[in-house]
């Protein structure tokens, strides 16, 4: 037997997020608080290309080990299922837009920076339950993860913490969308 490259987008979104984490915290240099980190409502420069860039790249940046171990470890478990399900180009398509939605809207409407690939964690949660779906069906594990996930992200919102719930209730919502509209592996 052979080790294979089996999920070439999430292996590659793995693999540059933790590098990322170990460059920075070796060096020292801020290089995720700059790059990748969306500055939040009232912070965010129009004429600055780096906060363009990271309305994008915030989803490869994270604060800690921690962090990125809590969303690598999903990501690494539900990626390869999608990439099979729906090919790499429209997977990375899907990527790209959940964090360009979470990163704009975070931008112009909240105080806090968005930092952090759980967007694009949560949008994977929901599109896993549409994997094994028909036309015209909306699978029952789909209403179930949506009313979990959906209670308790009003749940944490109360809560005082750094946690984004509206990036993971938006990635979800993405993530819905993605599985009604079904896009096709090419």
């Amino acid at each position: 037997m052979k080790i294979k490259y089996n999920a070439p987008l999430t292996l590659t979104f793995a693999i540059i997020a933790s590098l990322l984490v170990l460059v920075d915290q070796i060096s020292g240099t801020h290089l995720i608080p700059t790059y990748f980190m969306v500055p939040g409502k009232g912070m965010f420069n129009t004429g600055n290309w780096v906060d363009w860039m990271t309305l994008v790249t915030h989803t490869l940046g994270h604060s800690s080990w921690n962090h990125l171990l809590s969303n690598m470890a999903l990501l690494l478990m539900l990626g390869p299922i999608l990439e099979e399900k729906y090919g790499s180009l429209s997977l990375f398509l899907m990527i790209f837009i959940t964090a360009l939605a979470t990163g704009l809207l975070n931008a112009f409407l909240f105080p806090t920076a968005l930092l952090g690939a759980s967007g694009i964690v949560f949008m994977m949660i929901l599109l896993t339950s549409f994997t094994n779906n028909r036309n015209g069906e909306i699978p029952l594990s789909f209403i179930l993860i949506l009313i979990l996930y959906l209670a308790a992200e009003i749940i944490n919102a109360f809560s005082y913490d750094d946690i984004s719930q509206f990036a993971h209730i938006m990635g979800g919502v993405c993530g819905s969308l993605f599985g009604f509209l079904r896009p096709r592996k090419r």
